[in-house]
C-alpha cells in the first residue's frame, strides 16, 4: 500500500468503474420511515424510486439506497424488514444505469443484493458484524465478490449509544487506526485495492469539536492511500455552529463542508442535497481551471 494510491482513477465496483478524477456526488435514498432528515418520505418502491430518478436529474453520480437509520438513539430493524424495505427498490433502481450503493451492515442484506446486482457495499460497521447464524462476516460476502466496491466507515461504540458516550482524546490517529486495520483485514483476503473506499464518519460517536478536528485533518486520512468519502449532510454538528436545529434548514452549511472535504481532498460526497451540491463543485471547478 502506498501513500499515492488514494489518487487511483477510479473506484472499481460490480458493473462500474467509478471516475475518482473528480469529485462524485453520492446522492442519498433512505427507504426508512425514521431516518433523521427524510425519514417516511420514500419508504414504499415508487415513492423512492421518483426521488431517486430526481437525485440523477440533479447531478448524483451514485445513489446509496437504506433500509435502516443509524441516527443517534436509532433502534434496530429485523433483518426481514431491511430486506422488504431495500429489494424493491434496488430491482427497480437497476434499471437506471447507474452505480448504486447499499448502505447497510447486515451480512445476509449485502449478500441478498450483491446477488441482484448491486455495485457497492456501504457498511457504518466497516464489515464488522456477523450473519445471524454467528458464522462469517460482511468481510467474507465482500470477499467471495469478485467485482464490488466497499466503503468502509469508523463508528464509535453503536447507534443507540455513540453520541451517548463519544470518543476522547485525538480522534484522528484513533480513526487512522481503525480504518488501516479494517482495510488490512479485507486485503489479506484478496480484496483488491480500488475497490475500497474510506468514510471517517461524521456524527457517529465524535463530538463537534472532533468532527471539524477530521475535516481540517484529512490529509492524515488520505496518507492510507485509499478514496475519502465524505457525509456531512445535514448532520447535527452543522447545527451546533449554525444555530439550525432542523436538518432541513442545514442545506447551506452541508454544502459548505463538502465543499471544504473535496477541496481536502475527498472524493465522494453522499448528500441529500445534490442540485446545491453540484451547484458548488461547478463553481470550485470554474476557478480551478483559471488558476
Amino acid at each position: 500500500m502506498t501513500a499515492e494510491l488514494h489518487q487511483a482513477p477510479v473506484w472499481k465496483t460490480t458493473r462500474f468503474e467509478i471516475d475518482l478524477g473528480q469529485p462524485q456526488v453520492m446522492g442519498i435514498v433512505n427507504v426508512t420511515p425514521d431516518s433523521f432528515s427524510d425519514g417516511g418520505r420514500h419508504d414504499d418502491p415508487a415513492r423512492a424510486l421518483a426521488h431517486a430518478e430526481q437525485l440523477l436529474k440533479d447531478g448524483a453520480t451514485i445513489l446509496d439506497i437504506g433500509g435502516e437509520s443509524t441516527r443517534p438513539g436509532a433502534p434496530p430493524v429485523s433483518l426481514q424488514d431491511e430486506l422488504d424495505r431495500v429489494l424493491p427498490v434496488l430491482r427497480l433502481a437497476l434499471k437506471l444505469g447507474v452505480p448504486l450503493s447499499i448502505d447497510t451492515y447486515k451480512p445476509e442484506v449485502m449478500q441478498a443484493c450483491l446477488d441482484l446486482g448491486a455495485d457497492i457495499i456501504n457498511d457504518v460497521w466497516a464489515l464488522q458484524r456477523p450473519f445471524e447464524s454467528g458464522q462469517g462476516s460482511g468481510v467474507e460476502v465482500v470477499a467471495a465478490h469478485p467485482d464490488c466496491g466497499v466503503c468502509l466507515m469508523h463508528m464509535h461504540l453503536e447507534p443507540r449509544s455513540m453520541q451517548v458516550a463519544p470518543m476522547t482524546g485525538d480522534v484522528v490517529p484513533q480513526v487512522v487506526d481503525f480504518l488501516r486495520q479494517r482495510a488490512e483485514r479485507l486485503r489479506a483476503q484478496g480484496v483488491a485495492p480500488e475497490r475500497l473506499v474510506l468514510d471517517y464518519g461524521i456524527g457517529f460517536g465524535k463530538t463537534v469539536a472532533q468532527n471539524f478536528a477530521l475535516l481540517a485533518r484529512q490529509p492524515e486520512l488520505l496518507a492510507l492511500g485509499y478514496p475519502l468519502l465524505s457525509g456531512w449532510s445535514r448532520k447535527s454538528s452543522l447545527g451546533s455552529v449554525t444555530g439550525h436545529e432542523v436538518p432541513r434548514e442545514r442545506v447551506a452549511a452541508s454544502v459548505a463542508a463538502h465543499l471544504l472535504a473535496i477541496e481536502r481532498g475527498a472524493r465522494i460526497v453522499r448528500v441529500h442535497d445534490v442540485r446545491e451540491t453540484v451547484d458548488a463543485i461547478k463553481v470550485w471547478q470554474a476557478m480551478l481551471a483559471q488558476a
